[in-house]
């Protein structure tokens, strides 16, 4: 088995050109296994700034699988998302073997994050594993991996000052708007959005002391989330939602349930926005009519969390609106102090040398045991030959069963002296041979994968 990882996030692409590679893509793991035969299991993990794919695939040394498996999930991310292969091949970063473990546990630890150190993202990897089992799409090796993800990032949070930090999207984003704000404590929110990142709104907000906090669901979710998170739930419609904002200072929005319908070939895509630059402007108005003794009212601040954007950017423009999306907050993401994320990395380093020589100890473990086996099957010839010389020499009444004992643990006592010291060296020797197999494996996919993308610029030129 060979793992590979195909990554797209913040770090290689603009949020524009993310959005427009994975608006489609969630249903890829599944699509992957039922269709690429060497897929014996996929997980995806699909957040407001990435979109990544772990692959369990069966490699013969010759790299054939994988060579076709990364192909084939291209050409599947294409078209999903409405992107030409080209693009989707161009977009991904593709790791593979010794890579992938080390990769997916900084990732699982906040630090390949737009925050780094951020602790969101560990239950999004929880959360990734629990839909694979779900669309049973898990393997027993991605099953390990990803168990052996959250618990790495316990370690990071538990070992290091990042998991005091209290880092997190959210709190960037309700800090920045805070500066445009009256006081928490008075301040009235709504949430658009039930997700993980609702609820982390409604607890971030509760921090910082807000209580007036509401939410609104087009899906109908939102009397349900109200009363497991003790908040109040606005009606279905959107005219509920803009009577709403007509009376809140800030909005955080998080459904990612923005619909983009494609009409027929050569014509442009259409775009539904969960919160429109119109209802904006009409909540600003019936804002503006209820003002009695101050000349306009206070500023709406709206956040928007969602990747594939909830809130239509022309809002921006309405008067009296501030809008903050993930392309400010990255580039208002606070720096972390170099020594913390250097402890942490070396957790993470840590933890995947060991996965990896677990893994890969597969091979090391059948030579360790065929060395046990030769050593007893010499422990035996050598009580036999002993048992044989003691019967003519005590002739004519034989060894006694103590006689044997004896020999038994003098014979096991000399063949087991060295073999500690054998068993380190052969176990050392098939894992580099191990490493070297899937090395090799390793290097004809991403061979096949740079004359791809080389194929496909100088097509596209």
């Amino acid at each position: 088995m060979v793992l590979i990882s195909l990554t797209a996030s913040h770090r290689e692409l603009d949020l524009d050109a993310l959005e427009r590679l994975t608006s489609g893509s969630t249903s890829v793991g599944r699509t992957v296994v039922q269709s690429c035969r060497p897929v014996q299991g996929a997980v995806v993990i699909s957040t407001c700034n990435r979109f990544e794919l772990y692959l369990d695939v069966e490699a013969p040394l010759d790299g054939d699988s994988v060579r076709h498996a990364t192909r084939h999930v291209a050409e599947l991310v294409a078209e999903s998302s409405g992107v030409t292969p080209e693009v989707a091949a161009a977009s991904f970063t593709v790791r593979t073997g010794s890579q992938v473990p080390g990769h997916l546990f900084s990732v699982a630890s906040g630090l390949d994050s737009m925050v780094v150190g951020e602790r969101e993202i560990a239950g999004q990897v929880k959360r990734a594993l629990a839909e694979a089992r779900q669309d049973e799409t898990t393997s027993k090796t991605l099953e390990l991996l990803f168990q052996t993800a959250s618990r790495t990032s316990k370690l990071v949070g538990h070992g290091t000052a990042l998991g005091g930090t209290g880092r997190s999207l959210v709190a960037l984003g309700l800090d920045l708007a805070g500066e445009a704000l009256r006081p928490y404590p008075a301040a009235r929110a709504v949430i658009i959005g039930t997700g993980a990142y609702a609820g982390a709104s409604v607890a971030a907000l509760r921090a910082r002391g807000c209580t007036d906090v509401r939410v609104y669901s087009g899906s109908g979710r939102a009397a349900d989330f109200a009363a497991s998170h003790e908040v109040v739930a606005i009606g279905t419609g959107p005219e509920a939602l803009v009577e709403a904002l007509a009376d809140a200072d800030l909005v955080v929005s998080c459904s990612g349930a923005r619909q983009r319908r494609h009409a027929e070939a050569g014509a442009e895509v259409s775009i539904e926005y969960v919160l429109d630059a119109a209802a904006v402007a009409r909540a600003r108005e019936r804002a503006a009519a209820r003002v009695v003794d101050e000349p306009e009212p206070d500023a709406l601040v709206i956040l928007d969390l969602a990747l594939h954007r909830d809130v239509d950017p022309q809002a921006a423009d309405v008067e009296g609106v501030l809008l903050y999306d993930l392309s400010t907050l990255k580039a208002n993401a606070p720096a972390t102090a170099v020594e913390v994320v250097h402890q942490a990395r070396a957790l993470v380093d840590r933890a995947a040398v060991r996965f990896e020589e677990n893994r890969l100890g597969r091979a090391a473990d059948a030579a360790v045991v065929a060395l046990l086996d030769a050593a007893e099957e010499e422990v035996a010839r050598q009580v036999e030959e002993a048992a044989a010389r003691l019967t003519v020499e005590l002739a004519p009444e034989g060894p006694t069963e103590e006689d044997l004992e004896a020999v038994a643990r003098g014979a096991r006592r000399r063949v087991h002296a060295d073999l500690h010291d054998r068993i380190v060296e052969v176990r050392a020797a098939a894992l580099a041979a191990a490493r070297r197999a899937e090395a090799a494996v390793v290097a004809g996919a991403e061979d096949t994968l740079r004359t791809a993308r080389a194929d496909a610029a100088r097509s596209s030129a």
